[in-house]
């Protein structure tokens, strides 16, 4: 995988890059089919604000449904999973981002109006995350079913981000703010977060 002229300027000027037909429509439909099963399993759950002693619920704040993914071979999953991987591979060859590991993460946002709030991906004062890459599942999606990606780049206008599926969106973790807007039905996004090589 390699990291168009235009994405990698866009990532240096502006913090962020969108790319449609991440996967293409066979690759997308099977893992959008796996994290909808995964979604409709009960194994997911609510997801938290804040880390450690300080964690806490907080719909209000965010109101998705989470759950880890591992690398499977041979599945839906597992081949999003390696795009990822060549992804990360691509931002530190052609970004200079230097990065290292990553941790893939499934949200579902159950709809009536689940949200999550304004905020940054990155932690201070711990191993940070530098790059935070969005891919989304959702087939047939329509502006009324609201849970748009916003992101908030210094110095610009917000950029809204429809959640389509196979699209992808790459941002830097610790330079853009985004938000979630309320999801009127269910909304499925898998999340890479990409650290530094020197992260434990």
């Amino acid at each position: 995988m390699e990291l168009t002229d235009v994405e990698v300027e866009a990532l240096g000027t502006r913090g962020y890059f969108t790319r449609p037909d991440f996967l293409g429509d066979v690759a997308a439909l099977a893992a959008r089919a796996e994290a909808l099963a995964r979604a409709e399993s009960g194994v997911l759950h609510a997801a938290g604000i804040r880390r450690g002693a300080e964690r806490t619920l907080d719909s209000r704040v965010r109101g998705d449904l989470i759950g880890w993914v591992e690398p499977e071979a041979g599945t839906g999953l597992g081949v999003l999973w390696e795009h990822f991987a060549r992804l990360g591979q691509a931002l530190s060859s052609a970004a200079y981002l230097g990065l290292g590991r990553f941790d893939l993460q499934l949200a579902c946002y159950p709809g009536g109006g689940a949200r999550y709030a304004r905020h940054f991906d990155s932690f201070p004062g711990q191993s940070n995350r530098r790059a935070t890459a969005i891919w989304y599942a959702n087939e047939g999606w329509v502006p009324e079913h609201g849970g748009v990606l916003r992101l908030h780049p210094e110095g610009s206008a917000p950029v809204d981000v429809a959640p389509m599926l196979d699209t992808l969106v790459v941002f830097l973790s610790e330079r853009i703010e985004h938000e979630v807007l309320p999801a009127h039905a269910s909304r499925l996004a898998l999340t890479a977060w990409y650290y530094g090589r020197d992260a434990g």
